[in-house]
């Protein structure tokens, strides 16, 4: 029969990964930051998208705490019933068993298989020199030959384990990407507020090289009107040239609905005036257009020809042989 009281909905328990983060015990706290343990049951991830060059993914994290306002692994919370953004970067998941279950899931990767570490938190967050579950991810590898792994970091902090990354390099295809938005340390403290500043980054890139890994930059996210004028982005090719970096890539800005939330509120305060061109250009999509990324591949291309560095970059293989290098100018975003 009806009734005249009203009631709530019946609780709705949470599953997965939601359930493991759920039951996370509090572990240690660091600036507006709480870390959370995380039993989770595996270490290694299988990636189908076309969109990337590898098979398998390693996050030693859930959240990041260098708050890039521009970051799009927000999203990532999400799994966990977390729909503030800002949980991404106060709330750190740290995951356990990390070595155990490596050496079980390593049986499921086959020959030619590649393996990228850092693909949405950064591996080397603050957090690491806490828990160290980076370090014993990688004395792991060091156990093992043949694999062909890539390390994704924004922090200095790589050097440290310079001794197991050597150890891997001689039995594995080893590469490392530091990435380096903008060389300006000021925006840089702004876009990026807790990442080491960039001439950190790049004399971590030249231990790197000294110490023989193969060593390349990651020039991202470019932002319209932001970090791509032609002289900041020589700035990033002539430094990395200086460091003896392998290769630059270049990689324009894209923007989901997650990231959004966070990096209009920030553009507000710090561009207002480049607001209205963001919403126009982002509206209803979160890619750039291709005119955009095929201008950045021309100029980047010339720039690393210019100062004898390698340029990886799938965009500018796609685009027209004829395209030309646009001339010197404030900003490309137009």
């Amino acid at each position: 029969m009806s009734t005249l009281f009203p009631q709530d909905a019946p609780h709705t328990q949470p599953v997965g990964i939601a359930r493991l983060a759920a039951e996370g015990k509090s572990i240690a706290e660091g600036h507006n930051v709480d870390y959370i343990s995380l039993e989770n049951r595996s270490v290694l991830t299988r990636c189908n998208s076309p969109r990337v060059p590898f098979a398998w993914q390693i996050n030693p994290f859930r959240g990041c705490e260098f708050a890039c306002k521009y970051c799009y692994a927000r999203y990532t919370h999400e799994f966990m019933e977390m729909r503030d953004g800002l949980d991404f970067e106060r709330k750190i998941y740290v995951k356990q068993h990390v070595a155990w279950l490596l050496r079980q899931e390593l049986k499921q990767v086959r020959a030619g298989q590649s393996i990228a570490i850092g693909t949405a938190t950064d591996p080397y967050q603050p957090a690491e020199r806490k828990f160290g579950i980076t370090r014993a991810i990688l004395e792991e590898f060091a156990r093992h030959e043949g694999l062909s792994l890539s390390l994704v970091t924004k922090s200095d902090l790589i050097v440290r384990d310079l001794d197991l990354l050597y150890a891997i390099s001689r039995k594995n295809r080893l590469s490392v990407h530091v990435t380096v938005t903008t060389t300006n340390a000021d925006l840089a403290r702004l876009l990026e507020p807790r990442a080491p500043r960039p001439d950190l980054r790049f004399k971590a890139v030249g231990k790197l090289t000294l110490a023989g890994i193969r060593t390349s930059i990651n020039c991202a996210p470019i932002l319209p009107a932001i970090t791509d004028a032609p002289a900041e982005l020589e700035d990033i090719v002539r430094a990395a040239a200086a460091a003896q970096a392998e290769r630059v890539a270049a990689m324009p800005l894209f923007l989901k609905p997650c990231s959004e939330k966070i990096f209009m509120p920030f553009l507000q305060e710090h561009f207002p005036h480049l607001v209205p061109v963001y919403k126009a250009r982002f509206s209803g999509h979160a890619f750039l257009p291709v005119e955009y990324t095929r201008r950045i591949s021309a100029l980047m291309k010339k720039l690393c020809l210019k100062h004898g560095i390698g340029l990886n970059d799938e965009s500018s293989r796609r685009a027209p042989q004829s395209l030309q290098a646009l001339p010197e100018q404030p900003s490309l975003f137009s």
